[in-house]
């Protein structure tokens, strides 16, 4: 998979992993489930064994994608980028989960962003071209689990991206019942 062409870039949208639902805990403050825990680090794998290393790397700053992210970068070790962690991705809509996508420099090649639902799905709906796997669009669109993740090819730059204009390459849920 780490064939792309020289002027591509991708982009790897993560929806994070399964959460649990303390009592007296404000929703922004929810931790990952056991299983969340347990499975966090596949995404981290997968995204290793396929080749993609992202060069950046925003989170919403809630603790559950936070939790996310940290376990996802201890699998990808040194090659992990210091994540910056973005309070405006964690009440996104899709446009302005987008805006914040627009604005990544253009020596980033390989971008993660990590989120919530429902945005990571309107995104990948709202991005995803007409050239895209249809298998991988199809599975994202009926179902998007949490640690669902989106991997596209961008033949622009980050300011471009709009609408229909990133080829979906792949849709997988790289948890470990998986």
């Amino acid at each position: 998979m780490t064939t792309a062409r020289d002027d591509l870039k991708r982009l790897i949208i993560l929806r994070h992993a399964k959460a649990a639902w303390p009592r007296d805990v404000e929703d922004h403050d929810r931790p990952l489930a056991t299983r969340g825990h347990r499975d966090a680090p596949h995404a981290g794998i997968w995204l290793r064994e396929a080749g993609l290393i992202p060069d950046a790397i925003i989170c919403s700053d809630a603790l559950r994608t936070r939790q996310t992210c940290t376990w996802v970068c201890s699998e990808l070790g040194e090659k992990a980028p210091t994540p910056y962690l973005e309070e405006r991705l964690y009440h996104a809509g899709p446009s302005e989960a987008l805006s914040v996508i627009n604005e990544t420099g253009d020596q980033t090649r390989t971008l993660l962003v990590i989120g919530h639902m429902p945005w990571v799905q309107e995104l990948g709906m709202r991005i995803a071209s007409v050239d895209s796997e249809e298998s991988a669009v199809m599975e994202m669109a009926e179902r998007y689990p949490t640690l669902g993740l989106q991997v596209f090819e961008i033949p622009g730059d980050w300011a471009t991206l709009d609408g229909r204009d990133a080829r979906m390459t792949h849709f997988t849920v790289p948890r470990h019942d998986s």
